[in-house]
Parts: structure tokens; C-alpha cells; sequence
């Protein structure tokens, strides 16, 4: 494994693997965090993978540049990968577990073998609330993360709104994370349960909602 750099998030100082769940209730709020910590990915000589709705790329590439990130450089280096949510969770219109752990696992084996020190990924999860099929595989994604992280010189964020997803979703997320974003806060989360655990609750309990209420 190669050497575990530094990530600084919220104004503190970890050392992975990391896996953490970000929680927002704005645009404003998620690029105020994650700017600076896409920043010193790229500083660090890190390979930095960012994962979001394919038209909302334009708008982040300008919010990455004006952040000090040379984008296209970056890009053309392989050292910034930013791929759509309709190429990865998405893949074919539905979400697979299975299939998008290989994709996270495929990505961490290659960048091992890559020029740079270590991965940072963010995953933009707005599709979850499309309610596609297959959807409902999404905690059981985020559970079997935990076996794959401790293995790789990584920090792997998954980023959400607050507002969007139900109350079960977000209990669910926050048990499924090492490291949880509340608040403008990081903390090492309570509520984590270790994987082998929490899939064995997972598998015999009914599914729940993804989405608040509110958003149908």
C-alpha cells in the first residue's frame, strides 16, 4: 500500500483510509467544503475522481477552476478524473451494488498502480432520489465500501443533501460510514456498525424509503 497522506476536511486533520458520508442542506454549503479538499488532492499529487450528473459537469469544472484547480491540465495528467453518474451508479439506467463496488474497486487497483501517492474520491448521490431500479441496493453499496477502503490508500466521500433523502436513509447512511460531515463538522461517527454486522441486520429487515416525503 502506498503512504497515506494527510486530508484536511472542515478544518481538521485525518489520516485514512476514510470513508465518510457528507451531509448538505445547500450547493453552497457542499462546494464550500469540498473545494478545498479537491484542492489539495491536486496539490498533494493525489488522484482526485469526482463523480456527478453528467450536466452538471460544466458548472463544476468552473467552481474547480476557480478554486485554483488547473482543470484541463489536470485532466489531460489522468490525475483528475471527473466521470458521470450515468456512465458509473447509473450505468444502463439502474443501480447494481455488485457492479458499482467493482467500478470503486477497479478505480483504487489502478490508481495503486498509477504515479500518484494516494486516491480521494467523491460521489455526488442525488441519483439515489430518480428511484431507479435497483435503487434500494444503495445501503448495501455503501456497507461492502467498508471491506474494500481499509485496503487502499484512500479518502472516499459520499455526498447528500440532507433535505432530499428520508429519515431511514440518512439513519442508514450514517451507519454505513467511518467519518460523517454534519453541520460544516467532521467527526468520527458513533454510529457506524462494522459491515459484517450491518448487512446481516440489512438482509432481514424490509426495504426502506430512499427519499423524504416531500420529494415524492
Amino acid at each position: 500500500m502506498k503512504k497515506q497522506q494527510s486530508i484536511t476536511l472542515c478544518g481538521e486533520t485525518l489520516t485514512g483510509p476514510l470513508h465518510i458520508c457528507a451531509f448538505f442542506d445547500s450547493k453552497e454549503e457542499q462546494y464550500e467544503i469540498l473545494l478545498p479538499w479537491l484542492k489539495e488532492g491536486i496539490d498533494n499529487k493525489e488522484e482526485v475522481l469526482t463523480i456527478l450528473s453528467r450536466d452538471a459537469h460544466g458548472d463544476h469544472c468552473s467552481k474547480l477552476s476557480k478554486a485554483g484547480i488547473s482543470v484541463q491540465e489536470s485532466i489531460a495528467n489522468k490525475q483528475l478524473k471527473i466521470v458521470a453518474t450515468e456512465d458509473t451508479y447509473l450505468q444502463g439506467g439502474s443501480f447494481a451494488a455488485e457492479r458499482m463496488f467493482n467500478i470503486v474497486a477497479n478505480a483504487l487497483a489502478d490508481s495503486q498502480k498509477g504515479p500518484y501517492d494516494t486516491f480521494r474520491g467523491c460521489g455526488d448521490m442525488e441519483w439515489a432520489l430518480k428511484n431507479l431500479p435497483g435503487t434500494d441496493e444503495l445501503i448495501e453499496y455503501e456497507a461492502r465500501l467498508n471491506e474494500l477502503t481499509p485496503k487502499h490508500s484512500c479518502c472516499i466521500l459520499c455526498s447528500y443533501d440532507i433535505n432530499k433523502f428520508s429519515g431511514s436513509a440518512i439513519a442508514d447512511v450514517l451507519a454505513t460510514h467511518t467519518h460523517v460531515i454534519m453541520n460544516g463538522r467532521i467527526q468520527k461517527n458513533p454510529h457506524y456498525v462494522e459491515p459484517i454486522e450491518f448487512l446481516g441486520r440489512l438482509i432481514k429487515r424490509p426495504r426502506r424509503p430512499i427519499a423524504a416525503t416531500n420529494n415524492g
